[in-house]
Formats: C-alpha cells, sequence, structure tokens
C-alpha cells in the first residue's frame, strides 16, 4: 500500500554492525489473496470469540477456498483452514459436518509435517474434543493420550501444553464420571501452569 513505513533493524548481539540493502516489488495477485484471507481470519476470529458462529462460518468458507486456489490442495495453511471451519461446525453442534474435515486436516499435517510434529498432537486433540462432545469416550480417549503423549515427547514435560492435554484428558474421565482418575490429572495440571 502506498503510505510511509519505518523500519527498524536491530542486531542479533549488542555491539554488532553490519550493512543492508532494501528492496521492494509489488505484491502479486495470489499475495493479495492471500492477504484477503488472513484479514478475513481474524475477522472469523473475533466472530467466534462473540459466539457468532453462523456469521463466521461462510468467512471460513471463503478462506479455505482462497488457501486453496493459492496454495493448492495440499499445505499447512489448508489445514489449518479445516480445523478452523470444522471447529464452527462442531460448536454449532453440526458434528456431521465437521467429523470429516478434522480426519482430513489431521490426515493432511501428518503428511506435510510428519507423523511427529506439535501440530499433529493438536489435530488429535480438536478430533478427540468432537468425540467427547458427542459422549464418544471410547474413541476420544486414545486419541487425547496420544495427543498428550506427543506433546510431552515435542514440547517437554513442562511446556503448557502439555499441561492443557492434562486438562482435556481429566475432563473426558470426569464427564465419564471417572472421578478417581480425572483428579490427579486436574491437579498435576494445576501444578503446571502455577509453575
Amino acid at each position: 500500500m502506498t503510505g510511509q513505513y519505518e523500519i527498524v533493524v536491530n542486531t542479533y548481539e549488542a555491539g554488532e554492525t553490519g550493512s543492508y540493502t532494501l528492496s521492494w516489488r509489488e505484491a502479486t495477485a495470489d499475495e493479495f489473496k492471500l492477504a484477503e484471507a488472513e484479514r478475513l481470519n481474524q475477522q472469523v476470529i473475533q466472530l467466534y470469540q462473540a459466539g457468532k458462529y453462523a456469521e463466521a462460518i461462510p468467512l471460513a468458507e471463503q478462506i479455505l477456498q482462497i488457501r486453496r486456489q493459492v496454495l493448492g490442495q495440499e499445505h499447512p495453511l489448508v489445514a489449518t483452514s479445516l480445523n478452523n471451519l470444522a471447529l464452527l461446525y462442531e460448536s454449532q453442534g453440526r458434528y456431521a459436518e465437521a467429523e470429516p474435515l478434522y480426519r482430513q486436516a489431521l490426515e493432511m499435517v501428518k503428511r506435510l509435517l510428519g507423523q511427529e510434529h506439535p501440530d499433529v498432537a493438536q489435530s488429535l486433540n480438536n478430533l478427540a474434543a468432537l468425540y467427547q462432545s458427542q459422549g464418544r469416550y471410547a474413541e476420544a480417549e486414545p486419541l487425547y493420550r496420544q495427543a498428550l503423549e506427543m506433546y510431552k515427547r515435542l514440547l517437554g514435560q513442562e511446556h503448557p501444553q502439555v499441561a492443557t492435554s492434562l486438562n482435556n484428558l481429566a475432563a473426558l474421565y470426569q464427564s465419564q464420571g471417572r472421578y478417581a482418575e480425572a483428579e490427579p490429572l486436574y491437579r498435576q495440571a494445576l501444578e503446571m501452569y502455577k509453575r
């Protein structure tokens, strides 16, 4: 966009110096489309946070369409869009529409990022949460457990995402009336959050 811009360059270590060359070019049509998708994504986040799922869904569908068109069918941002749209469907109780999108996103991140990646754990968690919402506890539990173990391996035992994953598993147990199993997980997650 036309306007004034300020560019700040900082060195990695104090006292370092260097020389820099600044160049620019016009954005391509695809870059403009992706920027529009990101702008729409910010709107979707605001609408989701406001509980306006019905208003967010057409925008999320548009984002998915733009990203597929520009980036192709196999791209991490396409997987993110699938997850986001599935979450909106799930929020409306449209489970039959959400599940295939969550499954597509999970398979895509496995292919694109490998079996051992935090995004795979997040996708497992998303699918588990959907199953929990439907009362499909036996299907949710192994996915929550798998996500928890992946987070521990990939991010370390003390990562906040591990605490969140412990909390998710505890909530599943609580919803099943398995209080003796839920309580220690809630306590462990709480202690981790405090640290």
